[in-house]
């Protein structure tokens, strides 16, 4: 990985690519720094510190600790998380906006992103009145605040406001940066979480809090490296379907014969099942923690440690990975294409037996993707459930973010080294 960063400096184009990530990074990094006034943020801060392994817990890493500190990037990217989620379930269920995506080619997908957008402003705008709701049913907005409706409306709509100009930046770093803005972005929340994380397991260890020991937490550390080892493994994976070319005479030249492979990647879908997922099953949480019913049944059942939680966030994962793997991979299309090349499968017929045999191909690998991400995601959920010190090196939210952490780093090197094989391609004259 160094040795491709160290490359892609080298070329002046990816250079400037490179350069223009990072200052979008600092840019969010100093928004997530700059409170919202009319909030008390010391009490905010230690609210959140009580509550660090629920559902708030979580919310609070994914913005790198924006939320705890009710920053003008305290909602993060969930708003355009969940805005992509309805839109693309939309795009399945109505036919209009399905050929909008499919048929319209460039220009429909425009549309789909347009939409997308003000469907993010909305949900900032649910997302901000309720993070309001939070703090003021908590008594943390300062005095002369608390009842005065002009905060009310600075606060919300410097939230919502802040969660449409992270949404900008990550188009930006799509559009002229290196990689995925969005999950560059959220890369950036995680990352900036994890001094803090180390200097808190050791401060625990040295007071004792929670019978933390040191070999419990050097195990933990131990286990995110070994998860680390097995995540690049499988995103590495693929399964390699032969293909055979026939023969074919044009003019006085002699094409084909050649045999190759279709390449079918085993975690086809990436990260985006493991983000999508989290925030479907922590919306009814998040709704009972916003609305400020510190007893509600609906925390317990859906804390970040429970049983329940772990469940219903292993079936999402393995939905949208099926879900993802049908919208980038499709059989039919794959099939014809090789048809018309003069490609087939050995032992199938082209045309329908072709396009059925990658489809059942195509569900085995996503089966196991799936099964792959969810249990590399609900394993450190379920022993933080049987473990209470565990909890303590904050491992209950540690799977999913190293999960996506990884995911992001492989996905964003990938696209250096194909950017860089574009530019410096060595043919046989070379």
């Amino acid at each position: 990985m160094l040795q491709t960063l160290r490359n892609a400096w080298k070329i002046e184009e990816l250079r400037k690519k490179i350069i223009f990530t990072l200052v979008i990074i600092l840019l969010y990094r100093i928004g997530s720094a700059i409170p919202v006034p009319f909030i008390n943020t010391e009490q905010l801060t230690a609210f959140f510190t009580y509550r660090s392994n629920t559902v708030l817990g979580l919310l609070n890493v994914l913005s790198g600790s924006a939320l705890s500190q009710a920053t003008i990037f305290a909602l993060s990217i969930q708003p355009y998380i969940n805005a992509s989620i309805i839109i693309q379930l939309l795009c399945i269920a109505i036919p209009a906006l399905e050929r909008m995506s499919k048929d319209e080619g460039e220009e429909g997908k425009k549309k789909i992103a347009a939409i997308t957008r003000y469907s993010t402003v909305g949900i900032g705008l649910l997302q901000g009145f309720a993070y309001y709701m939070l703090i003021r049913n908590n008594n943390l907005l300062q005095a002369d605040a608390a009842t005065n409706i002009w905060a009310a409306i600075v606060i919300i709509l410097t939230f919502t406001s802040g969660s449409a100009l992270i949404m900008w930046l990550g188009e930006q770093v799509t559009e002229h940066g290196i990689g995925n803005g969005i999950s560059i972005i959220l890369f950036a929340s995680i990352i900036s979480r994890l001094p803090t994380s180390i200097i808190s397991t050791i401060r625990n260890i040295g007071t004792g809090e929670g019978d933390l020991r040191w070999w419990t937490a050097v195990l933990m550390y131990i286990g995110a490296i070994l998860m680390v080892v097995l995540i690049v493994f499988v995103n590495d994976a693929e399964r390699r379907i032969p293909v055979q070319y026939a023969k074919r005479v044009v003019g006085r030249k002699m094409y084909g014969g050649q045999s190759t492979h279709l390449p079918m990647k085993v975690n086809m879908s990436g990260v985006m099942p493991v983000i999508f997922a989290q925030s479907i099953a922590s919306i009814p949480a998040t709704i009972a923690a916003f609305t400020g019913k510190e007893d509600s049944w609906i925390l317990r059942v859906f804390d970040t440690s429970s049983i329940t939680y772990a469940v219903i966030y292993f079936l999402l994962i393995i939905f949208f990975a099926y879900f993802y793997s049908t919208i980038q991979f499709n059989p039919v299309e794959v099939a014809n294409n090789l048809k018309k090349n003069g490609g087939y499968i050995p032992g199938f017929r082209p045309g329908k037996p072709t396009s059925e045999f990658i489809q059942k191909v195509l569900n085995k690998i996503t089966l196991f993707g799936a099964i792959y991400l969810g249990i590399i995601a609900v394993t450190p959920i379920l022993i933080s459930h049987f473990s209470p010190s565990s909890k303590l090196t904050g491992l209950s939210l540690g799977g999913t973010s190293i999960i996506i952490v990884v995911g992001v780093a492989l996905e964003t090197i990938r696209a250096l080294e194909a950017q860089m094989l574009m530019r410096n391609y060595k043919g046989f004259l070379d």
